[in-house]
């Protein structure tokens, strides 16, 4: 029987399960509400886009087209 070493896999762990990784642009003034609203909440960025996203299709209301 041979002994080998198992290597730990590189890279970040995986904190959420994701199945998609959406990219995107967005203007800097957006991206600085964003930062506030995380640093406000106790959140990272990303973690504060999620959340708001999913408060933005909660919403009710009228949508802006």
């Amino acid at each position: 029987m041979s002994s080998r070493k198992v290597k730990a896999k590189l890279g970040r762990p995986t904190v959420i399960a994701a199945d998609v990784q959406a990219g995107m642009r967005l203007p800097a003034p957006l991206v600085e509400a964003i930062d506030r609203w995380a640093d406000d909440n106790g959140v990272s960025r990303s973690e504060a886009m999620r959340r708001l996203i999913e408060l933005g299709l909660q919403a009710k209301g009228k949508r802006k087209r």
